[in-house]
């Protein structure tokens, strides 16, 4: 739901990119060039912003109950 502060697999913070990675991504840049400038080279870590789905408006909208 929200971007992970730390990669999954090694542990590199990268919650710290999330912005901008996003800021670019609707400018229409592609990821591959964005994931590039920022200096995340592994896999595991570029994993975390390609796979990752951004729900937390969806579930904001439900209620407890």
């Amino acid at each position: 739901m929200i971007i992970p502060i730390r990669c999954f697999s090694c542990g590199k913070p990268v919650g710290q990119f999330w912005g901008e990675y996003q800021e670019r991504m609707e400018k229409g840049e592609k990821a591959k060039d964005i994931l590039d400038s920022l200096n995340i080279e592994r896999y595991c870590c570029r994993q975390v912003f390609l796979g990752h789905v951004d729900l937390i408006d969806l579930a904001a909208g439900f209620k407890r109950g």
